[in-house]
């Protein structure tokens, strides 16, 4: 079988592979890397193609679906998040004095 085939895979492995690289596209990825990526996670959590008896009733992992778009990066910048603290921080004390 040679590299990149998927006929080894069930038609569930397929269809979240599938799901994974549309929602990597949604965010900005291009397609080859969001496929690349979307079958390194499925890979990861499967442990590959189960079409095989070898495979069958192996548990799945979901830890990778479970930290989806979370790590990478903070979702607010140094300014946006320090001016929200400030901005809370004004709204304490004038409810303290007020």
């Amino acid at each position: 079988m040679p590299r990149g085939d998927k006929s080894s895979y069930t038609d569930k492995q397929k269809r979240k592979a599938e799901h994974i690289e549309e929602g990597y596209e949604d965010r900005g990825v291009g397609h080859e890397e969001a496929e690349r990526r979307a079958w390194a996670t499925v890979n990861k959590e499967s442990g590959g193609g189960n079409k095989s008896g070898s495979g069958r009733g192996k548990k799945e992992s979901h830890a990778s679906s479970r930290k989806g778009g979370r790590i990478g990066g903070a979702s607010q910048t140094h300014e946006k998040r320090s001016q929200a603290a400030k901005k809370g921080w004004e709204t304490r004390r004038r409810q303290a004095n007020g």
